[in-house]
Parts: structure tokens; C-alpha cells; sequence
């Protein structure tokens, strides 16, 4: 296997490592094995071991890791995420910063909207 090619995984295989003693998980569309770094884990073996065998792009991005924590993924590195999971994927849901955006938006929305329908009600 050439260093740059990546075994190819889809979601259902990465699905079968969801236990506390065999943690896979995808961040970026990469296929990580992080079992062995549990107990390493600033934030916690339980953080990791709760996204074991699922997609956990989101939830990385949302804490902000270091440089050196990215550089440090590199050694958990088995794969990718197979090409159709990656569409199917981007289609499905939104990231939690996207779920905030839309929260924040229609809070926003409907205090302008209140605040017009109170000031129309009190020229009268």
C-alpha cells in the first residue's frame, strides 16, 4: 500500500468498534483507532469512548483542539471514510455550530417581531 492510500471504511464498519475497548470514530471524513489513547485523553476516556464508532466531526471542532493534538491524531490514523458515506453524510443533519446559528437567528426573529407588534399596539 502506497503511504498515501488509506484503507477505505464505511460508516457500518467503523459502526462495530463501539466499545470501550475498541474505540473507531471519524473526524473529517478520516477513520481513527483511538483505543489505546483513552486513557491519555485530557478530556477524559468517557468523552471518546461515547462517540466510539460513530461520526464525531462536530463535536472535535466544537472544542477547539490545539495544533498539537491535531498533529497528534496523525499516529490514530487507520483510514477514510468510503466515498458514499462522505455524500450521504454531508447531506444528513446539521453540526451543532449550524443547529446554535439557527437558534440564535430565530430568537433573533422573533424579538424584532415582538418588539414590532408591541410598538404598533401602544400608538393606539
Amino acid at each position: 500500500m502506497a503511504p498515501t492510500e488509506l484503507k477505505q471504511y464505511s460508516l457500518a464498519e467503523v459502526a462495530q468498534h463501539s466499545k470501550p475497548d475498541d474505540v473507531w470514530m471519524v473526524i473529517h471524513d478520516k477513520v481513527y483507532d483511538v483505543t489505546k489513547f483513552l486513557s491519555e485523553h485530557p478530556g477524559g476516556e468517557e468523552v471518546l469512548v461515547e462517540y466510539a464508532g460513530k461520526e464525531a466531526t462536530a463535536e472535535f471542532d466544537d472544542v477547539g483542539h490545539s495544533s498539537d493534538a491535531k498533529e497528534q491524531m496523525k499516529q490514530f490514523l487507520i483510514g477514510e471514510l468510503i466515498e458514499a458515506d462522505r455524500k450521504a453524510k454531508a447531506t444528513t443533519g446539521l453540526t451543532k455550530c449550524q443547529r446554535m446559528a439557527l437558534i440564535a437567528g430565530s430568537a433573533a426573529a422573533i424579538g424584532a417581531g415582538l418588539a414590532m407588534i408591541f410598538k404598533s399596539s401602544s400608538r393606539k
